[in-house]
């Protein structure tokens, strides 16, 4: 009978999707069949399913660490924020609609069947379910219809491990104080719990672990220091982009937008020993530099705005005058146009936006949404690109005459007539080692020989021993039920 345990997180960004990819590679190394699962996931920064649908990207990478195909089960409930208090809600890797946040509670009763069907079927294929919470179990004001912390482990009948994040301080008001707010059917499903991001010597903790052990009376697994690797691995939050990577001899810049999507595009440029890749963030001019990307977005009109409350346009004008180059993926080639058109208000309110105007295009937003994996050739080199398309919106003009790429012979993106500005909605580009080597030695930068999709499976390896040797990875399987 196939077994599941949950991680949950005595509060957000304690570490959760990276302790399950580690858990998924562990239990992988260990010769059984797992598959990962979060039934509701908030973010952007989403991955295309070999089902046709989409998911978040920590349970894509997830997948990778259980050596299976991301499939929509994995995540069946994800919500892309489109403004401040409005998401697009998917379901099993379909858009539903979009809801406002206090509205959200009245759709949840209706999302547990979907979420337990999913988890069904995962049950069904795998010795081993590893299963993710979302945000934290104690916002008890968001317990009534809970389909991603205990509500879903009740339903489910999942033991939860719950973990702290020690780096940010106050583990054990984490830890304790969780219990404290739980109702006592709630805390029963709470098998141990384990301390996540520990620096420096873990013998120090060792009075405030048994204190936890003693108040709680729940098994500790283990403490588990910093993964300082983690940088290697694709980041879902947006919080979590570092502010620069790398001192290679190009520099490239990209902008962190506000409702910035799929920005792990950008995890193999990080990686690279030529690039040194700077994210500007808001308030900051963009400093000189070879290459602006402006990224993908959940809210482009939105985010053109934002863009240019920052002063950017102003920035990639004198870039451009410079003899600099520009890369727009995604919602990023939508702003590079003439022109964004959104009549039906499918991304907010309805309108028109004038665009950046670096591009000789138009961009009409439609309500089908572009969900497919591809491979495109490069249209000035001939080599082909394995990526995929997440989008809405329809993009015309002049410039598309001089393709990015071509995708079953049809032309993909758009240049400008000097080359220098380029719009794509090709995600994924750069994983692609041989394209990447060669996009970037057109800016003047050697070949490093980086294989980046090897780097993520060694780092996904040593993930995997790094929790072997500080947790009780035997005690974590063996609650599973």
């Amino acid at each position: 009978m196939t077994r599941a345990v949950m991680i949950q997180g005595a509060g957000s960004n304690v570490g959760k999707s990276l302790l399950v990819a580690g858990l998924c590679r562990a239990a992988v190394l260990r010769g059984l069949s797992v598959s990962p699962f979060k039934p509701q996931n908030m973010s952007n920064n989403a991955a295309v399913t070999v089902d046709g649908g989409e998911i978040g990207r920590a349970q894509a990478l997830q997948a990778l660490a259980s050596q299976r195909d991301a499939i929509v089960d994995m995540n069946p409930i994800l919500l892309k924020p489109e403004s401040e208090t409005g998401s697009q809600v998917i379901v099993q890797g379909k858009r539903l609609t979009t809801v406002r946040a206090r509205d959200y509670s009245a759709l949840k009763p209706s999302l547990m069947a979907p979420v337990l069907e999913s988890f069904n079927r995962l049950k069904a294929q795998c010795d081993l379910v590893i299963v993710e919470g979302a945000g934290s179990p104690a916002e008890v004001n968001l317990r009534a219809n809970d389909i991603a912390n205990m509500g879903f482990a009740r339903m489910a009948d999942v033991p939860v491990i719950l973990t702290g994040d020690i780096d940010r301080g106050g583990v054990i008001a984490q830890i304790v104080g969780t219990q404290a707010v739980l109702d006592p059917e709630d805390n029963a499903m709470i098998a141990g719990f384990l301390i996540n991001k520990f620096r420096g010597d873990p013998t120090l903790f060792d009075d405030g672990y048994r204190l936890i052990e003693h108040r709680t009376n729940w098994r500790g697994m283990g403490v588990v220091p910093f993964f300082t690797d983690a940088g290697n691995l694709p980041a879902e939050d947006a919080l979590d982009l570092r502010r620069n990577s790398g001192n290679g001899p190009i520099h490239i810049c990209a902008l962190t937008l506000s409702r910035i999507a799929n920005f792990d595009d950008l995890d193999p440029l990080a990686a690279e020993p030529s690039v040194r890749l700077t994210m500007v963030r808001a308030g900051e001019a963009i400093p000189p530099c070879d290459l602006i990307i402006i990224p993908g977005s959940k809210s482009t009109r939105g985010d053109l705005a934002y863009l240019r409350a920052q002063g950017w346009d102003i920035d990639i004008h004198a870039h451009i005058r410079r003899g600099g180059h520009v890369l727009g993926i995604c919602g990023g080639y939508q702003m590079l146009g003439q022109r964004i058109a959104d009549p039906e208000g499918i991304e907010g309110t309805a309108g028109e936006t004038e665009g950046l105007g670096f591009l000789q295009t138009q961009t009409l937003m439609t309500p089908n949404k572009r969900l497919t994996r591809v491979t495109a050739t490069h249209a000035s080199t001939g080599l082909n690109i394995d990526g995929y398309e997440i989008h809405i919106g329809t993009t015309t003009g002049v410039d598309c005459a001089r393709p990015f790429a071509l995708i079953d012979g049809q032309p993909e993106g758009a240049q400008s007539a000097d080359g220098r500005i380029t719009g794509s909605y090709l995600h994924g580009m750069f994983a692609d080692d041989t394209f990447r080597s060669a996009f970037l030695s057109k800016l003047g930068a050697p070949n490093s020989g980086l294989r980046h999709s090897e780097l993520i499976d060694e780092t996904l390896n040593a993930l995997a021993q790094h929790l072997e040797r500080h947790c009780d990875v035997d005690a974590i399987l063996s609650v599973a039920r």
